[in-house]
């Protein structure tokens, strides 16, 4: 009988200690995941915008917005929220406002440069050394019945 009611008592504290997930906070060499949420916004993304834009061309740019409130229509909210494993979360925000069609105003965290740099080029230009060809098959024949000097 005293076996079994340690079993009982032994399965019981282990069932709880497991289910306790704050004992294991912070264990050594335990992998934990980059968690990004929502848009991803940037600052060269943010530069392209431009007063009088379409939403079309704006979606173009930024992709579709996270939120449109409902009641306020004319207001797109961007945000991008990034948690690399283990460190403390980051959030950017942005907020377009539009009249009709086109974009009025640009808040929140990031806002389009006065004076952008320019975009990186994307194209890499690699200069190859030039290479001697070989003789096709065909060139061979022909340099065999005709007389070069």
């Amino acid at each position: 009988m005293s076996q079994t009611l340690r079993l009982i008592i032994l399965s019981i504290s282990l069932s709880i200690l497991t289910a306790c997930s704050t004992i294991a906070t912070d264990v050594p060499l335990v992998y934990e995941i980059d968690i990004d949420q929502g848009n991803i916004i940037d600052q060269l993304m943010v530069n392209q915008l431009r007063p009088n834009m379409t939403k079309r061309q704006v979606i173009y740019i930024l992709g579709s917005p996270l939120l449109i409130d409902p009641f306020t229509p004319n207001r797109w909210d961007y945000i991008y929220s990034q948690q690399p494993g283990g460190e403390d979360r980051t959030q950017q925000r942005v907020a377009l406002l539009f009249n009709g069609d086109n974009l009025v105003n640009i808040a929140g965290d990031l806002a389009p440069e006065i004076n952008p740099p320019p975009p990186p080029p994307k194209e890499i230009t690699v200069d190859a050394p030039k290479r001697e060809l070989k003789k096709t098959l065909y060139e061979m024949i022909v340099s065999l019945f005709t007389f070069e000097d």
